[in-house]
């Protein structure tokens, strides 16, 4: 069996993330809900806290749209309001701790709620992002690395989702076109830089799910676009 056939996100093709420390309308949570994005992501990198995250998840929990939580450490991870936690293991991380380290100690301090949670395998792209920063994450990558990092994460892993993360900046189509010729059985993700119906149109030719961020904060009309 396919592993994509036990997953919801096999049918989607756009999630809006969300900033907990970014501010965000009433208005504009309800226009991103009725905007035809398939999911809402709870994620962000810096001033992460138990409560943002909380406030932000209680500001959704009445619409009827799957909300997945991607928690930056184990301290922000929580259940109530929540479809799935969708977990990130860095591949390219030069810290073991964004690996393996954080994830066990979750387990330990945890009375974690297996059904929710989702692993996936992140590879950090663009170097000046703040999560490349914060990850050490290795970003000068030829395609044959980022390649060989999917492939071990779908193959070796058997990780259901690989996400490209370029967090602020528009990656290379070129090398999604081969990664995604690349993969048989694992969801590939791209978040980064989509802030235009071109942009998200051509993402959409290579990756199975585009996550749409930072465009809501700045223009809701280009983001709009990015879910035709």
């Amino acid at each position: 069996m396919n592993i994509k056939d036990n997953y919801p996100w096999k049918k989607w093709r756009h999630i809006t993330k969300l900033d907990p420390d970014k501010h965000i309308s009433q208005a504009n949570l309800k226009i991103i809900v009725e905007s035809g994005t398939d999911a809402i992501m709870i994620s962000g990198t810096q001033n992460i806290t138990d409560k943002n995250v909380s406030l932000l998840i209680s500001r959704l929990k009445d619409y009827k749209i799957p909300k997945i939580l991607e928690p930056a450490t184990p301290e922000a991870v929580m259940y109530e309001h929540i479809d799935y936690v969708f977990v990130p293991l860095v591949l390219n991380s030069g810290d073991l701790d964004w690996i393996v380290g954080k994830h066990v100690g979750w387990i330990k301090n945890d009375t974690i709620k297996w059904n929710k949670v989702i692993p996936e395998a992140y590879i950090v792209l663009n170097p000046e992002s703040a999560v490349a920063e914060l990850t050490k994450s290795k970003t000068n990558l030829t395609y044959d690395d980022v390649i060989a990092y999917a492939q071990y994460a779908e193959k070796y892993l058997w990780l259901p989702i690989i996400y490209i993360e370029y967090s602020g900046a528009y990656g290379d189509p070129s090398m999604m076109k081969k990664l995604s010729e690349s993969l048989t059985e694992a969801s590939l993700f791209y978040g980064g830089g989509i802030d235009s119906k071109e942009k998200a149109t051509e993402m959409k030719k290579y990756a199975d799910v585009i996550v749409v961020g930072n465009v809501v904060y700045t223009n809701m009309g280009m983001f709009l676009e990015t879910t035709y």
